[in-house]
């Protein structure tokens, strides 16, 4: 090997040697980025639960009187309270609220024990989401509509948590603002969970159940599911929107297992039982 070979070897071996260290050091540096992210995240969500422990106020808009706010770990004071989050809704609320009040009247005209509250949660709105809530509570009263306002914008999740810890009834629904499930739908989900309770629990069967036991008390959780209307749903769709829902499907099942079809459709209903597990121990916002 000549000199002049040697030290071409030797150059390649140096320049090598230098792009392995450069290499190693952004490795570094990226490791590093990656861990004082995960250290400032665990840092600021310490404290994201803090805001719930805070009072919450309801406020009349019609006298401007505070109303006591009630928690989840209280009793029920109600049959069903349904939970809307919203944000800039002022178009797609009214007609919503229309909707969901006119059936529930209709229902409380036919059954005295069908008792409803209707919670708004205005997730820190910028149009006028605000207004058009307060004249639904002038409406229909403080002690039928409420709306919460979290000042600024939490997140949907934050939203439903808040609603939820602040609700009177035995049973409790979440539904969206835009009107996209039918508010009479809620029949389905009381329906599974009256029948789970008598199916698991003997809810209503006076030689085995226990006499004092109601429907609050037992831990129950229905779903509504869009399933149904996936296949139309997968033609509309770009490919790789499907393609992440399917992944997002492979992820939800891994996690949670078979039996939930549909973990995104936002028409919930928890027994308070199961509504004080869940809302209580949340700490994600979003």
């Amino acid at each position: 090997m000549t000199q002049q070979t040697e030290k071409l070897v030797a150059a390649k071996m140096g320049l090598m040697g230098t792009m392995t260290e450069v290499l190693m050091a952004l490795i570094l540096i990226f490791a590093s980025s990656i861990l004082s992210l995960i250290i400032f995240q665990v840092y600021r969500r310490r404290h994201n639960n803090t805001h719930v422990e805070a009072p919450a106020i309801f406020e009349d808009p019609s006298s401007l009187k505070k109303v006591s706010c009630p928690h989840i770990l209280d009793p029920a004071g109600k049959y069903i309270s349904l939970i809307i989050p919203a944000f800039n809704e002022e178009h797609r609320l009214p007609g919503a609220l229309d909707e969901t009040m006119s059936y529930l009247q209709q229902r409380a005209a036919k059954d005295k024990s069908f008792t409803f509250e209707v919670i708004i949660v205005d997730d820190g709105s910028t149009d006028a989401t605000k207004r058009v809530a307060f004249d639904f509570v002038r409406k229909y009263t403080v002690d039928n509509v409420r709306v919460i306002l979290l000042g600024k914008n939490h997140g949907k999740g934050e939203a439903i948590r808040k609603g939820m810890l602040h609700s009177r009834g035995e049973l409790l629904l979440m539904l969206d603002a835009d009107g996209a499930t039918k508010v009479d739908d809620l029949e389905k989900l009381e329906n599974q969970i009256h029948a789970v309770a008598k199916k698991e629990f003997h809810l209503g069967d006076s030689t085995t159940s226990d006499p004092s036991l109601r429907i609050f008390d037992i831990p129950i959780a229905a779903f509504g599911s869009r399933a149904h209307l996936e296949e139309k749903a997968l033609a509309t769709r770009k490919w790789y929107r499907n393609f992440l829902m399917k992944g997002f499907h492979i992820v939800v099942l891994l996690a949670a297992g078979p039996g939930i079809r549909d973990t995104q459709c936002g028409f919930k209903m928890f027994t308070r039982a199961a509504a004080r597990k869940l809302f209580i121990n949340i700490r994600l916002k979003r």
